[in-house]
């Protein structure tokens, strides 16, 4: 025969303890801290009530260290009403979102300094995509590397020409995903 628990039965939880109810009550407290921070634009793309945002855009504006500190409690407060498991998902979309976009760029950095290091790397890049302007990657390549030449006999003090390196580094990156480089 199993007992019932009693009213004051510390097996049978029915409700979440005092500690998690403040770790959650925290936890909402820094997702709106992190809403503060956001521009308007990125605001508007969040599933936020009327006042909720509007709670946001008053801490945004909000000069004094006390009252920034009291808005951004009530915006927490607010935030027990809210989607706070799609605002987490969303900010954690555009935060990898970038991670994803920076290390593209790298991919492309990389690849543009092999091309002006090496001629097989064309090679291997217009296999890759044939589709590209051989000619105009050629030329790129062959005043960058002019241009590096030119840098490196500068005398200090004296500004470094870029407009090659940088036109390459955009053709790579009108190509689109640029291959990993070994």
């Amino acid at each position: 025969m199993t007992q019932e628990p009693t009213p004051y039965d510390d097996s049978a939880p029915d409700r979440p303890s005092k500690t998690q109810i403040k770790r959650d009550m925290h936890a909402l407290l820094d997702l709106g801290k992190q809403l503060v921070e956001l521009p308007t634009d990125r605001l508007r793309q969040l599933p936020l009530s009327e006042s909720l945002f509007e709670a946001i855009r008053l801490a945004q504006r909000t000069t004094s260290r006390e009252g920034l500190r009291r808005q951004v409690h009530y915006v927490g407060k607010l935030m027990r009403q809210a989607d706070a498991e799609a605002i987490r998902t969303q900010l954690a979309i555009w935060q990898n979102g970038s991670r994803a976009e920076t290390a593209a760029l790298h991919r492309i950095e990389t690849l543009r300094d092999e091309l002006l290091q090496n001629d097989d790397a064309l090679t291997d890049l217009l296999r890759d995509h044939p589709a590209a302007d051989a000619q105009q990657l050629r030329t790129l390549i062959r005043e960058g590397r002019k241009e590096a030449g030119r840098n490196a006999a500068l005398q200090p003090g004296q500004e470094p020409q870029r407009k090659h390196y940088r036109a390459l580094f955009q053709a790579l990156k009108s190509l689109g995903d640029a291959p990993d480089t070994p």
